[in-house]
């Protein structure tokens, strides 16, 4: 199925998208919680390479298909919805509306590896947090009784999965929202649980 929207998609290479007329839409589709099926999401994210001729409101992206877009992405700054910005050869992920006409979040895989640490919400004595690596690999940090899994994005979500202490060797899969991502800053939210992590230096 995926496959066959990204043909779809190659089908008007070399088009420029232009700016969608609602100003008002956030990215949607998926909810902040874990009763979601992630096989019943249609997940309108195109994955790629940032291409050399980006500018602040139009984005040029070598997606996996081989297909080069040339995206205007006007109206998800305007949301400040371009998470991590970006440069050429950073990984990104573009969140399309629907219909594939608008891009409605920008999210820079790039900028969203690495070692992301807060201080420990029990005492605040020390500190935890999540390393988030290329592969999809997720790895906790000072954190024994959680075990992050792995990492993707989906819909506009960072999905993560791990396993608890105690909870045997069941996975669990969480939907975070990102507030705020850049070179020194991940926020992230589900319902009102909100992880505000510094990059490790």
């Amino acid at each position: 199925m995926r496959k066959l929207m990204f043909l779809a998609l190659g089908a008007i290479v070399g088009l420029s998208f232009t700016a969608c007329g609602n100003k008002q839409g956030q990215t949607s589709g998926m909810t902040d919680t874990t009763l979601v099926d992630s096989s019943k999401i249609k997940d309108v994210t195109v994955y790629g390479l940032c291409g050399e001729n980006a500018a602040m409101n139009s984005l040029q992206l070598l997606n996996d298909m081989g297909d080069t877009l040339n995206l205007n992405i006007e109206e998800a700054r305007e949301n400040n919805q371009v998470l991590g910005n970006y440069a050429p050869g950073d990984r990104l992920a573009v969140v399309m509306s629907p219909d594939y006409k608008c891009v409605k979040t920008v999210i820079n895989e790039s900028v969203l590896m690495g070692n992301w640490l807060m201080p420990n919400p029990i005492d605040g004595s020390s500190v935890v947090g999540i390393r988030i690596k290329d592969g999809g690999i997720a790895e906790s940090i000072e954190q024994p009784s959680i075990i992050y899994k792995t990492w993707k994005i989906i819909d506009g979500k960072l999905e993560i999965t791990m396993v608890r202490e105690g909870g045997g060797d069941e996975e669990e899969t969480i939907w975070y929202t990102i507030d705020k991502l850049d070179a020194d800053s991940l926020v992230y939210h589900v319902n009102d649980e909100v992880f505000e992590y510094g990059r490790a230096k």
